[in-house]
């Protein structure tokens, strides 16, 4: 499938600086207690797929907006770093950047994240059509739901216009997203929760879960692909529902591995895998993330991720 040789990556999307609090224990409403560390870092679900696809070695070109403050600096010099062309994010005069603020549970690993959108919130379709000669090139195109629903839609529009594949990872689920004009899109990502929001089904047993994808393949969305975090993930198409097995880890962070999941799924997609073996690295890639803290600084190269799919056998 890839266009150039290697892998091109399209992401249309938000950026976030995260600052992330770790806890002995989730507080309780009204509650203070005291945490034992914080760290800033980078992510926002467009920006940290962005930055999986490009450490494992994919052209990525991402489309965003940042705000005019000191976090925008940072943002930019971070994905610079990370070998992200920037050639289409842009400046907003007067906007904050978005600011994602995440509680980490030290024992489990688990998070909750509140995200303030700021100049994210400004991505708008005009902002493709800008893009539009670099997107053309790509092999997929990634989308998630932390920009505005109209730019989501023009992309998938835009997509299947000019014959690229779309990957939409409906996170944070939003129950405004009017399926009929996702239906165009090439892979639909959700997790439980977002599948359970989405469909208004229980989606906890891993039959739920396949009932639930199976109702959106109904209603014309093409393959859909549900994470299930240790469980692994389930890929539900016309002809079946399939469970691609989870990797054993010790988890540190879960921060950010579902994006993980889906950069690296691009990444091998775009690089001619088939979609269950593009899937089996995902899941892999995704569970080397949650044994290191943060999101994008978590995500392994190209060449420590072989190292660690070398330790499973």
């Amino acid at each position: 499938m890839a266009r150039d040789g290697g892998p091109r990556i399209g992401v249309i999307g938000s950026n976030n600086v995260d600052l992330v609090t770790y806890v002995n224990r989730m507080p309780a409403r009204g509650e203070t207690i005291e945490a034992p560390s914080f760290e800033m870092g980078h992510g926002g679900k467009g920006a940290n797929q962005a930055v999986a696809a490009a450490k494992l070695g994919a052209a990525v070109t991402f489309v965003s907006k940042v705000g005019d403050d000191n976090f925008a600096d940072a943002t930019l010099k971070t994905l610079t770093g990370y070998g992200v062309d920037l050639s289409h994010v842009e400046r907003v005069a007067g906007r904050s950047s978005g600011v994602a603020t995440i509680l980490v549970e030290a024992a489990s690993g688990e998070n909750c994240i509140a995200i303030v959108k700021g100049a994210n919130a400004d991505l708008s379709p005009a902002d493709i059509e800008r893009a539009a000669e670099d997107l053309k090139r790509c092999d997929l195109i990634l989308l998630q739901l932390e920009v505005p629903l109209e730019t989501v839609y023009a992309a998938i529009a835009f997509g299947k216009r000019h014959g690229v594949k779309t990957v939409l990872n409906p996170a944070p689920a939003n129950p405004d997203l009017d399926i009929e004009r996702i239906r165009d899109a090439d892979f639909f990502i959700p997790n439980e929760t977002e599948l359970a929001s989405l469909t208004g089904l229980p989606a906890t047993t891993e039959e739920e879960i396949g009932r639930a994808a199976q109702s959106l393949l109904a209603k014309g969305i093409g393959t859909v692909i549900v994470t299930l975090g240790a469980r692994g993930a389930l890929l539900a198409t016309p002809a079946g529902n399939r469970l691609i097995a989870p990797v054993r880890v010790a988890p540190t962070d879960t921060t950010g591995a579902g994006d993980a999941f889906v950069g690296s799924f691009a990444r091998y997609f775009a690089a001619r895998l088939d979609v269950e073996a593009a899937l089996a690295k995902a899941v892999r890639y995704a569970a080397d993330s949650v044994t290191r803290r943060g999101a994008q600084k978590s995500y392994a190269t190209e060449a420590e991720f072989e190292a660690f799919c070398a330790t499973l056998g």
